[in-house]
């Protein structure tokens, strides 16, 4: 794979595929911030005054200079030195005013901030678990852990101190400008005239960074999808020995990253250098007129001493304004992201009136049903069959068939275009949906476990089970006693993924959640296909007692296990082209006959 053909790969998995997706959005991000600010409105209000008495203290330091120099000095000169004591306790309490105040700032943003992305955080996770199964396909894995790490963490550095930053200094340019033009209004003249190139300045800024921290967040959504994607298939790049080819791949987008972060920061330092050159300039004009005043008798020295001192202090709120909106600006594009998430609606809409199943049989109709993915081309094609409650029906037939579509159609994973799903006469898209879940269950070739114990990964069938029952599973599907040659028996703890059980071991326990859960519907998605034949023995012998007595639907290429289900449906080119017992579709001499007898001929050449 050449470094080109690998970024262009990656940007189509960072990129959005679809319209409402991440970049496309815009104007979504205040919305949102407004809806998680809301619940901290009256925090948010403190945090207003507490930063304009603050800001209030500490601008009254350079008036209260320019009152001890014009009115205390003299009075000391004349033996009175309780003019000059009175500034300077004054001076002194306008300090611990302004400390107290800015420390407690600090500790009522952070408490405002970390709600707010603890609200977010569950936002983004809540949605993520409701979204279809389509949604997930589309949008990878990478993807959601971006906006799960560095969206919010994007989101927390402008909460944290961006937002407070932005009031403080705010309050503090316009006490500033106030207190002087009250002073010296031509002093407050000369620092208007010179807020013109300043605010120019920062428009400029505002306007280059935004662009340039945009592309930032969409490059580093791009390095994460990339790593998470070669950490994910980690085997096959070490299989194929693909180490130096992906890491050449990744390097090009480090390097991409690298790029775009240093254009915002050259951006910055242009920004920082001509606002202290704007800012420098202002305060020699200020001291230069004010001296020429003072020497005539028209400026006291306090006023022009606390004149430069305003000076001085104006413009590095102005600065600290600019580096917000680099903050803001990487934020906004989170949000965008976050919000561009949050609005999407799962595919599957919960029903308006939905009926409830209390007690399922397990009759499935697929009524004439025809499904194609996305927008794209039926690959189901008007499918009529009836399965009455409690029988076995495997799907057989070539790749790409339909068989596993068909599977999650009765799962509902996805709706039907066309015609319907039937469970106990309801159309499924009528079920409630904690009904229907309790109702079918469906286990996938890969048997995913969680971080955890062996009990707790068979308690997710049924929660509220208890151990006598969830051992009584693992008998049921003859897991038991070799969970009880782990070490601490069900409380083994089996790492993320099962990665300490073999992929037999991992199928039992898998098979020990469905029978707690106790379904109506069993849907097995090629659930033997991965195993060796002493694995698979041990799991079809599992596999027979967890079927007893329920409405299954078994997709296997292994005809050992098709060979045990009450009725065959083979299917090709979304349609079902044969339909009986093994026993019938084998004395017919129709395609399964010609599996059957492919699969005989292999256990005779193995043998």
């Amino acid at each position: 794979m050449s470094a080109a053909t690998a970024r262009a790969a990656t940007d189509r998995a960072a990129e959005p595929a679809q319209p409402a997706d991440l970049d496309d959005e815009r104007g979504q991000s205040l919305p949102l911030l407004r809806s998680v600010l809301r619940p901290v409105r009256a925090r948010v209000w403190l945090l207003v005054v507490l930063v304009v008495v603050s800001q209030a203290a500490v601008v009254a330091g350079p008036a209260l200079v320019a009152a001890g120099i014009d009115a205390g000095l003299p009075a000391l000169r004349d033996g009175d030195a309780l003019p000059l004591v009175l500034v300077g306790c004054g001076y002194l309490a306008a300090a611990v005013l302004g400390g107290t105040l800015s420390a407690a700032v600090v500790r009522q943003s952070a408490a405002a901030s970390q709600t707010v992305l603890l609200d977010l955080r569950r936002r983004v996770f809540r949605q993520t678990q409701r979204l279809d199964l389509e949604f997930h396909e589309r949008y990878t894995s990478g993807r959601i852990i971006s906006r799960q790490t560095s969206d919010l963490e994007a989101v927390r550095e402008l909460l944290d101190g961006g937002v407070t930053t932005l009031a403080t200094s705010a309050t503090s340019m316009l006490l500033t400008a106030v207190s002087l033009a009250v002073l010296d209004w031509r002093s407050g003249a000369v620092l208007l005239v010179a807020v013109v190139p300043g605010v120019v300045l920062t428009r400029w800024f505002q306007r280059r960074s935004q662009q340039q921290y945009r592309r930032t967040r969409v490059v580093a959504a791009r390095v994460i999808v990339a790593f998470v994607e070669t950490m994910t298939g980690v085997r096959a790049v070490q299989a194929f020995r693909r180490e130096r080819t992906v890491a050449g791949s990744y390097a090009d987008l480090a390097e991409e990253y690298r790029a775009v972060t240093d254009k915002a920061l050259r951006v910055n330092g242009v920004f920082d250098l001509w606002l202290t050159m704007i800012g420098n300039v202002t305060v020699a004009v200020v001291l230069l007129v004010g001296g020429l005043r003072a020497l005539d008798g028209q400026l006291a020295v306090g006023v022009l001493v606390a004149a430069v001192l305003y000076a001085r202090r104006f413009f590095t709120p102005l600065r600290d304004v600019g580096m917000f909106y680099n903050s803001f600006q990487s934020a906004q594009a989170a949000l965008e992201k976050l919000a561009s998430l949050l609005v999407e609606e799962p595919r599957l809409a919960d029903p308006a009136d939905p009926v409830a199943l209390e007690s399922p049989r397990g009759e499935l109709v697929l009524d004439h049903v025809s499904f194609g993915y996305a927008e794209g081309p039926d690959v189901l094609h008007d499918v009529h069959v009836g399965v009455p409650a409690g029988q076995t029906v495997a799907l057989v037939g070539s790749t790409g068939a339909g068989k596993s579509t068909v599977a999650k159609l009765v799962a509902r994973f996805y709706d039907v275009r066309r015609g319907a799903v039937r469970l106990d006469g309801v159309d499924v898209r009528e079920v409630a949906p904690e009904d229907l879940r309790r109702a079918v269950v469906m286990v996938t070739q890969e048997a995913y476990l969680f971080s955890g114990s062996v009990a707790e990964n068979i308690l997710i069938g049924r929660p509220e089970a208890t151990r006598a029952e969830v051992e009584a599973a693992g008998r049921a599907v003859g897991v038991h006693d070799l969970v009880m040659t782990f070490p601490q028996g069900y409380d083994t703890p089996v790492d993320s993924r099962g990665v300490r059980l073999s992929a037999g071991q991992r199928q039992l326990v898998s098979f020990a959640r469905a029978f707690l859960a106790d379904p109506a519907v069993l849907v097995l998605d090629e659930a033997t296909s991965s195993l060796d034949v002493p694995g698979e023995q041990h799991v079809q012998e599992a596999l027979e007692r967890l079927l007893a007595d329920r409405t299954a639907v078994v997709v296997a290429h292994r005809l050992s296990t098709v060979m045990t289900a009450d009725r065959v449906l083979v299917v090709e080119g979304g349609r079902v082209v044969e339909d009986g017992s093994p026993a019938e579709l084998v004395a017919a001499g129709g395609r399964f006959a010609r599996l059957h007898e492919d699969w005989q001929a292999s256990i005779s050449a193995a043998a």
